[in-house]
């Protein structure tokens, strides 16, 4: 999943509860032209452990890029997304709601909690390769990020 250019490598949290969208996802990063450290859990309440160094999770590594799937068990996206937001160690990481829902409240409500962009996932395999591909290309090749965010984490 990883490829040697010479950067530093990205590490992104997966926040999904279904084990078919992991692996899709793991299987359109591999190609990535970043080197891309992918982190996996699979609830709201993992997630939280995680980004705060929690637990299990105290040797990770402070994420570049969260991908929030919002219907997750025990705690769901949405209330993540207000926790990550809501941490001033927290809110400067670029936040990615991946979900089924075109519902428009879902909308509306995530980017009232600051959300940093909202996706919807396709059905069609390739579609979702690609969507998972443009997320990643869009966020470490387009856009500039603060490096000190990565330092205000643990």
């Amino acid at each position: 999943m990883t490829h040697d250019n010479g950067m530093k490598p990205v590490d992104i949290l997966l926040v999904e509860d279904n084990p078919g969208d992991v692996r899709l996802t793991q299987e359109a990063l591999k190609d990535a032209k970043l080197k891309v450290n992918l982190h996996v859990v699979n609830d709201g309440v993992e997630a939280m452990a995680f980004l705060h160094g929690e637990g299990q999770y105290a040797s990770k590594p402070p994420v570049d890029l969260v991908l929030l799937d919002l219907n997750l068990p025990r705690k769901d996206g949405r209330q993540v997304l207000a926790e990550i937001k809501g941490d001033p160690d927290l809110r400067r990481t670029p936040v990615v709601v991946v979900t089924t829902s075109k519902a428009e409240e879902d909308i509306v409500k995530t980017y009232d909690l600051h959300a940093n962009c909202y996706v919807t996932k396709p059905l069609d395999l390739d579609q979702f390769i690609t969507m998972v591909q443009s997320i990643e290309h869009f966020w470490f090749s387009i856009v500039k990020l603060p490096t000190e965010g990565r330092l205000l984490v643990r």
